[in-house]
């Protein structure tokens, strides 16, 4: 070496300088590093466990170790500046020559002892022999440093006992020994992590050693290092090219933090991946970089296969968190592995059918040992926070579909990262469109998707959710069927064909959560569709079936009178509507014309179904009735309901009608009025003057030849001795007042109620009182706004004020009252004289004031009410308003009638005009 730079000072500066260039760059702070690597080679080449001890005795430094000694090779590596004698074909991993230069950053005086032989390196050796040879020192500003490591000097110094190798070195100035140590005990878990040959390092008296022992997983190891203060565990798992390590906390694997490439010590490229990586992979020569070309992807290779021998739920920690990339060897580590775990078979997921069939299933390697299910990520789905319960239930359904120990919240940006199909609710009710599953499965399905719906928008996703019907269909959405807990209780299924109601061992309270209408079994009753299926298919067996089933648990609750339509046998073999037919024994059949349209239901039905189920769908037992909410118009099968409907001055809000009793005999009403005031549901109707039972029954029931409405109740004194009280016994007052809107009314005057009036007015046989003459004449005057006069005759007899009946053609209707006084009161009809022009028009009369004169006799004496005592005082008495014409006193008040009467009459008073005349009381004899 020294004649080669004797003879060429150049190389000389090269040595140098590149010797300065790796002290000070490449290997600093990499002491123990390299040493630790070297230690390694050794113990790998001698195949022996490596061990390592520092000890530090004042400015001496020393690192010992076991294994190969140094041999012939190891002397040229130590000497020449890149030149390693190691292959690397035996897992080696130190470069002698150039790694051992970091012994340089601490010392530059320096003993390689080996049980082989030892060797001094000295930079004033180094600096002596180059003055001794004569070689041409070059020149430096700061004078020149020569190398130390290529000049080697024999010592006979022996490594100290138990080691092989020894590496003395004189701390230079400026090294704090303490603080040096200190750094090694911080770099030696390090060290053991990344050079398995490595079993212990000793510094001082502190001892770290690793442990390697089976870790229960298929070509998982567990490593263990331990020391002062320090317990440390890892999985690891070798691939072809890089070995793996998974950081243990109590046992469980838990994500590396942010670390660095070994290869296989500590470089300077920053990772950020799950778990720490000791790659084999070519490095610059100060091993901090990667060569440029590197086929860095190539290290992922098999680390889908380190994630798939781990259990199950410890998979997806090897899974990158998204993040930033350190570096650009660390972002391309990362996109190479996402793409390795992305296309490898080992992420677990829900075991399958045994039908199943796909790339997915338990075989060919997509087991793993234990028989579980695995699967590539970007095929496989993931339900969020996915339930036991609900993932034995879509296995098969959501295939492949992540394992619930992978579905929660905590694994959803891993997840994500594989590409694995997020599934929501509305997914997974489309993809349960179509499945053929028993309704006790779909009763499940329901169970393990409750804890699910939280909120509105959960309730909406679910909106086409599958559900199964009690007629075996599967229908979508939960918003289209209808559930019933009732007929659960019936001891018979119920074939509800009509209705899309939910079978009965599906139905779950989520359903109704889901929009599922409740429906008991009157509500089934009450179905339009039912309606729409009796008016095609009135006669159809499970129609019938069905609705007598359900009529006979519906209890007392009031059923649609449509029902009526259902056909059922009658007792002649015929088939006849349900509300054509009666009982056997039904009371209304005594009460029918001979001619009736009803007959009786057939026994055997009677029998199969009982009285009380055919009574609630219409066959007759007392009168039946007719109801509808807010109905349009006369078309329920009324009898004159036409009449009855022009009549109302608004549609009624509701209707409620006794139905056929048109068909009660006319010598049985007494007993069908008792039948309709004892029975429930009709007794209110008959007390309702406005609505068609009352009115019917006013019209057309007849007692004796006479109509109800020509009854009087026995309180309506102003149709005494006109009008008959109801001649049926036994009639208490309560039953009178309920009764009362089928008997005629003083309020409410028709044209019926008229003509009886009137006839009864030209009966010479009855005898009213002349108030109640009056009365009705009012009443009859009133009612004329509201009557078509032309459907009715003017009578030919009238009653006069005086209570006798005359002929038409003498009556005068009193229609100015003060001719009440002087004109004869059998000539007088006698009514309000405020509708007395209307009354005159019904009876076709002329009224008093039009067909006789009156003259005043006399002047008498002109004042007026103010100023006249008996003004005052006939104010008072008769409570007069203020009179605006004069008052006119007579001692004797004489009046002249002229015209259809002839007479002259004295009166008390008299008006003229605006005029009063008053006949002045007699003066005192």
């Amino acid at each position: 070496m020294l004649a080669a730079w004797r003879d060429s000072p150049t190389r000389l500066r090269e040595d140098a300088t590149t010797e300065a260039d790796l002290v000070h760059a490449g290997y600093r702070d990499r002491l123990l590093t390299e040493l630790a690597q070297n230690a390694a080679d050794a113990a790998v080449k001698a195949g022996v466990p490596g061990r390592i001890t520092v000890q530090c005795t004042g400015r001496t430094l020393s690192v010992a170790n076991t294994g190969a000694p140094l041999d012939i090779s190891g002397v040229h590596a130590l000497t020449a500046l890149r030149a390693s004698g190691k292959s690397g074909s035996g897992g080696e991993t130190g470069r002698f020559g150039v790694g051992f230069t970091a012994v340089l950053t601490a010392s530059e005086e320096l003993e390689f002892r080996s049980t082989s032989g030892s060797l001094r390196f000295s930079r004033e050796l180094t600096r002596a022999a180059l003055s001794d040879s004569g070689v041409a020192v070059p020149e430096a500003g700061n004078g020149f440093v020569p190398p130390v490591l290529r000049l080697a000097w024999p010592v006979a110094a022996a490594p100290r006992p138990g080691s092989e190798t020894e590496i003395v070195l004189s701390l230079r100035e400026g090294v704090d020994p303490v603080a040096l140590l200190e750094s090694m005990r911080a770099e030696a878990v390090d060290l053991l992590l990344e050079l398995p040959a490595l079993r212990e390092i000793r510094i001082g008296d502190d001892v770290v050693r690793a442990e390697t022992g089976d870790s229960g997983f298929a070509g998982v190891s567990e490593l263990r290092i331990s020391g002062p203060g320090t317990e440390q565990g890892w999985w690891q798992f070798r691939t072809a090219r890089a070995r793996w390590l998974l950081p243990l906390r109590d046992g469980v694997p838990v994500p590396a933090g942010p670390d660095v490439l070994r290869a296989p010590t500590r470089s300077d490229e920053e990772l950020s991946l799950p778990a720490v990586l000791i790659a084999d992979i070519p490095m610059q020569p100060d091993r901090r970089r990667v060569l440029p070309g590197n086929r860095l992807a190539e290290l992922a290779a098999g680390y889908a296969d380190f994630a798939r021998a781990l259990p199950r739920r410890s998979r997806l920690v090897l899974v990158p968190a998204p993040a930033f990339a350190r570096s650009e060897t660390d972002g391309l580590l990362r996109e190479a592995i996402l793409r390795e775990l992305r296309t490898g078979v080992w992420l677990p997921v829900v075991a399958a059918p045994s039908d199943a069939e796909g790339d997915e299933v338990p075989r060919d390697g997509d087991a793993d040992g234990d028989g579980d299910r695995v699967a590539v990520p970007a095929r496989a789905s993931v339900y969020p926070d996915l339930t036991p319960e609900l993932a034995g239930l879509l296995g098969g359904v959501l295939d492949p579909l992540v394992d619930p120990d992978l579905s929660g919240a905590r694994y959803a940006e891993a997840l994500a990262a594989l590409e694995v199909h997020r599934l929501g609710p509305a997914r997974l009710a489309e993809l349960c469109a179509g499945l053929e599953r028993s309704a006790s499965w779909w009763f499940a399905l329901y169970s393990a998707l409750e804890p699910f719906v939280t909120d509105p928008l959960t309730v909406e996703e679910l909106g086409a959710l599958p559900v199964p019907l009690a007629d075996g269909r599967l229908v979508t959405g939960p918003r289209t069927v209808v559930l019933d807990d009732e007929l659960a209780a019936l001891p018979a299924a119920v074939p509800v064909h009509w209705a899309r109601l939910v079978h009965p061992e599906a139905a779950h309270p989520l359903l109704a959560r889901l929009g599922a209408q409740q429906a008991g079994i009157a509500d089934l009753l009450s179905d339009p569709a039912l309606q729409a299926e009796l008016t095609e298919h009135p006669a159809d067996p499970d129609t019938i079936e069905a609705v007598l089933r359900l009529a006979a648990a519906a209890g007392t609750t009031e059923l649609p009178d449509w029902l009526g339509m259902l056909e059922l046998s009658d007792s002649s073999g015929g088939a006849r509507p349900a509300d054509e037919l009666l009982l056997p024994d039904a009371p209304l059949i005594e009460l029918l014309v001979p001619d009736s349209p009803f007959t009786v239901v057939a026994g055997e039905v009677v029998a199969e179904y009982g009285a009380e189920a055919l009574r609630a769908i219409g066959v007759g037992w007392d009168f039946g009735v007719v109801a509808e909410t807010d109905p349009t118009g006369p078309d329920h099968h009324l009898d004159d309901e036409e009449t009855w409907w022009a009549g109302l001055s608004e549609d009624p809000a509701e209707l409620v009608a006794v139905r056929d009793l048109d068909l009660v005999d006319d010598a049985a009403w007494p007993e069908a009025l008792w039948r309709l005031l004892t029975t429930e549901r009709t007794r209110p109707l008959l007390g309702d003057p406005d609505g068609y039972t009352a009115w019917w029954l006013r019209h057309y029931a007849r007692i004796d030849g006479i109509a109800l409405g020509g009854y009087r109740h026995p309180a309506d004194i102003e149709f005494a001795g006109l009008l008959p009280e109801l001649p049926i016994t036994g009639l208490s007052a309560v039953d009178l007042d309920a009764l009362r809107g089928c008997l005629a009314d003083p309020g409410a005057l028709d044209l019926a109620l008229v003509e009886t009036l009137l006839e009864a007015l030209s009966d010479n046989e009855k005898s009213p009182a002349a108030e109640v003459v009056s009365l009705v004449h009012a009443r009859l005057g009133a009612a004329v706004p509201r009557l078509d006069l032309t459907a009715l005759d003017p009578p030919d007899r009238v009653r006069a004020l005086s209570g006798a009946v005359i002929d038409a053609g003498d009556a005068l209707v009193l229609d100015r009252p003060w001719f009440g006084l002087a004109v004869p009161a059998d000539r007088l009809v006698v009514a309000d004289p405020a509708t007395a022009a209307d009354l005159a028009v019904l009876l076709d009369l002329p009224v008093v004031s039009e067909q006789v004169e009156a003259e005043v006799l006399g002047a008498g004496h002109e004042t007026n009410w103010t100023e006249e005592p008996l003004g005052v005082v006939l104010r008072g008495l008769f409570a007069l308003p203020p009179q605006q014409g004069p008052l006119i006193l007579h001692d004797e008040l004489r009046i002249r009638l002229t015209g259809a009467v002839d007479r002259t009459v004295t009166v008390p008073w008299w008006r003229d005009g605006t005029a009063t005349h008053v006949l002045r009381p007699g003066r005192p004899g």
